[in-house]
């Protein structure tokens, strides 16, 4: 017998998933290299900006230079060049020598209204700062990227205080962007081969597995045929053993009440019986008996149940496959409350079953509804995974939907609207 659609998928899936997890584990491992790597690299510049800034900062010399020129200019009147000319031939070799040293782009040194004294480019001396300064001359670092003449840096800037402690400048350290980018570029080259070594054995290694595993297939062939109809006998018997416990319910119900007419006619409806005479002894029988089979299985597990009926008619076997399920559902879920609500509204039923039990995960709950699905162990015997799966199919064939939400009482609420009458 040949492999349906979704079996050949499954089996191409496994055929090229060691490939694909290779690719992928290659990948994210890449990726992750290359993230701590540029992480180290960034570290280590904030750690070489901020260190240069606070050597600079609590060196005599700049100290004494910026207490000098403290004098040279007011906030209402900023120093220009020619004021800082003196501080600026005694400082800039400095700057030059110590961003040549450390491996940073410039150092600059502002006096107390943040006018640069230092600067790798001249004319960018005698003018006050443009970026981050206020916080920095009221006595807070910074360290972060800012864009400046020399276009995007990452830079430390530290005030300089004086003997008294008070701030007479700023020092500002800043490496450019576009050379971290450029180191960050040589770590990738430096890991390039070792990645594409890494990719040549890992796909000889997955070549191998894939062979072995097309082996394993063409085992498993011969008993695919015979596994898949096992498979469809299993479900039907499932499907039979699941209703015919939940019959057992109602038909326990009718004659709980004393409806034996009641229960003859429902047992007629499922399974004709010749000469079998119903004498429905209430307007609604059917819905009276789920009712009361419901309420006796749930007391049975300590859940109490409430119902909100609004019907005008009797319901069918149909509905009642649906409440029960969805009720029965709750219950096992370990729901203590339960509340289950029907309308009639135009000539459609529109129901609802909630719970304060632990509600639906949000991961399962587009699947709860598929043939076979359950999230609970089976110490029952009847087989799970069938009852909301039945639901589902019974409400589609009547034009209706179901939804899973959350429920006012904190559990889950399953919400439905179908047909009153097929």
């Amino acid at each position: 017998m040949p492999f349906r659609p979704t079996q050949r998928g499954v089996r191409l899936l496994m055929l090229v998933l060691p490939s694909v997890i290779t690719l992928a584990a290659l990948s994210v491992t890449t990726a992750v290299a290359l993230s701590l790597q540029e992480s180290r690299i960034r570290e280590a510049t904030a750690e070489r900006v901020q260190e240069v800034a606070t050597s600079l900062a609590v060196l005599r010399e700049v100290r004494e230079v910026l207490e000098q020129a403290t004098t040279a200019g007011a906030p209402d009147d900023l120093a220009d060049a020619a004021d800082l000319a003196d501080a600026t031939g005694r400082l800039q070799p400095i700057a030059e020598l110590v961003a040549q040293a450390a491996g940073v782009y410039y150092v600059v040194v502002t006096d107390d209204e943040g006018v640069r004294i230092t600067h790798p480019l001249a004319a960018e001396r005698g003018v006050q700062v443009s970026t981050t300064n206020e916080s920095v001359l009221a006595g807070t670092p910074f360290l972060g990227t800012e864009t400046g003449p020399s276009g995007p840096s990452f830079r430390a800037k530290e005030p300089v205080r004086d003997d008294d402690g008070d701030i007479v400048g700023m020092v500002a350290v800043g490496v450019r962007e576009a050379d971290i980018a450029a180191e960050r570029a040589d770590a990738l080259g430096a890991l390039l081969p070792w990645a594409v070594g890494a990719l040549v054995v890992a796909t000889l290694a997955s070549s191998v597995l894939t062979a072995a595993v097309e082996r394993r297939f063409r085992r498993l062939d011969g008993l695919a045929a015979e596994h898949a109809q096992m498979q469809r006998t299993t479900t039907a018997l499932r499907e039979q053993a699941h209703e015919f416990h939940t019959r057992l319910h109602v038909v326990h119900g009718l004659v709980s009440r004393g409806d034996a007419g009641g229960a003859l006619g429902y047992i007629e409806g499922v399974v004709p019986v010749a000469g079998a005479d119903a004498d429905p002894s209430a307007d609604a029988p059917l819905l009276d008996a789920t009712v009361h089979a419901v309420r006796a299985e749930l007391l049975e597990r300590g859940t109490q149940v409430e119902f909100e009926l609004r019907v005008a008619a009797d319901i069918d076997d149909e509905v009642v496959t649906v409440l029960s399920n969805l009720c029965r559902n709750a219950g096992e879920a370990g729901a203590t409350r339960v509340r289950c609500t029907l309308e009639d509204l135009a000539g459609r039923l529109v129901g609802a079953v909630e719970d304060d039990g632990p509600g639906v995960d949000a991961r399962i709950a587009s699947r709860i509804f598929s043939p076979g699905f359950s999230s609970k162990p089976d110490a029952t015997g009847w087989g799970r995974g069938v009852g909301l799966e039945l639901v589902r199919r019974i409400v589609t064939s009547r034009g209706g939907t179901v939804e899973v939400g959350s429920s006012a009482l904190g559990g889950a609420r399953f919400a439905f609207d179908m047909a009153a009458q097929r």
